[in-house]
């Protein structure tokens, strides 16, 4: 049976950006699966449309540092970087609707060249996946990996996004969400599946990597949170358990994006802020701490999204204690959920009496959430 044709295009980002952040993202997940994935005959993958002269800067500083994530290219599997005039991306309808349209009109171009007729498309952007007409492809998939409609960053991209999810809904497009949160928030009238975060085996099995230096001079027990410093976290929440628990150590761990939000912690002597860490060191990190920490408040954006850092808590055998929110439930028995700005000290001390989880029951939890399970479910949808 011959494989698919497919045109794959990132949300924000690029195939080299994804590379560079360690393919932890479900779009880079997936980009890189589809290149060797036995199901697709031809394949283009496309990065965000970028400005010339941002495109030019970061080519320059690329080919300086060296290009150590070169996109495997062949006669089947092509990159495409479009680039357009403008610096910013407009904001307006008719602005991101022209923007979109032009879009639309290279991809067509390159399928095109590539031998593709009526291609199955799979968008990450939530722009193009109501704006562009697409024409020329055959069924698409939304694959809402954000829920961007939550997303302060974006706010001024809120009324396009929706806009785009009417288009959606109006173009019976098919959507694979990570929630069901925010496949509800789309509301496809198509085909629809939810598809949750995933592991990557290879990355959880076997010996546990070396940890950051600083894990060795941690106060004990290692409650730790990964992932952004924002408005997510409760902050309130962690200064009650940091005073509740005066001889743990608290370790907040990725990038610093609200620092006014997060500044009132600087008060606890047991918190401490740490910059993101490599892929390699976090897993090692996961593995070396001792209790794993989602204080998230209840807010759109956290009640739509699917949290990675929860399965990869799990994977690496850590006890879990987590706002009781939607997307925490059900994906483990072991895990202590507490309602947001509860007690989380009491949560703590109950994973800690229970420990780590049994080996055995780890590795099980690593082959059923499987990034291979979740594509393959993603795949089903999109390719039907």
């Amino acid at each position: 049976m011959p494989g698919a044709d497919v045109v794959f295009t990132y949300s924000y980002v690029s195939w080299q950006a994804a590379a560079e952040r360690g393919w932890f993202m479900p779009e880079d997940r997936l980009a890189k699966a589809l290149v060797t994935h036995e199901r697709i005959d031809r394949l283009l993958v496309s990065d965000l449309m970028r400005s010339l002269p941002a495109k030019l800067l970061r080519d320059g500083r690329t080919a300086l540092a060296g290009n150590r994530f070169p996109f495997p290219s062949s006669p089947t599997r092509q990159l495409m970087r479009p680039v357009r005039l403008r610096r910013d991306y407009p904001t307006s309808i008719a602005g991101v609707r022209r923007a979109c349209a032009a879009y639309d009109r290279a991809l067509e171009r390159r399928a095109r060249r590539m031998g593709m007729s009526k291609p199955w498309l799979i968008t990450a952007n939530p722009l193009m996946a109501g704006f562009a007409e697409l024409a020329w492809a055959g069924p698409v998939t939304y694959f809402a990996h954000d829920d961007w409609l939550s997303y302060p960053p974006h706010e001024r991209w809120w009324p396009a996004y929706e806009e785009s999810f009417a288009q959606v809904r109006a173009r019976g497009r098919r959507v694979c969400a990570v929630s069901a949160a925010a496949l509800e928030q789309i509301g496809p009238t198509g085909p629809s599946a939810v598809v949750a975060n995933g592991l990557d085996p290879e990355e959880w099995s076997g010996p546990a990597r070396a940890a950051p230096e600083w894990v060795a001079k941690a106060r004990r027990p290692l409650l730790l949170y990964v992932g952004s410093l924002d408005t997510r976290l409760d902050v309130d929440a962690l200064l009650a358990l940091a005073r509740e628990l005066p001889d743990a150590e608290i370790a907040l761990v990725g990038p610093l994006l609200d620092a006014k939000h997060i500044a009132p912690l600087e008060a606890a002597a047991n918190i401490q802020v740490h910059p993101p860490v490599a892929r390699e060191q976090l897993t090692g990190l996961i593995r070396a701490a001792d209790v794993g920490l989602i204080p998230h408040v209840s807010s759109p954006l956290t009640r739509a999204m699917s949290p990675l850092k929860l399965y990869e808590y799990l994977a690496g055998g850590l006890p879990v204690v987590a706002s009781d929110l939607q997307p925490m439930r059900g994906v483990d028995p072991g895990v202590a959920l507490v309602e947001p700005g509860g007690d989380y000290a009491s949560g703590v001390r109950t994973v800690l009496a229970r420990g780590r989880t049994l080996e055995s029951l780890r590795e099980r939890f690593i082959a059923e959430n499987s990034w291979a399970a979740r594509q393959r479910a993603l795949l089903d949808l999109a390719l039907a």
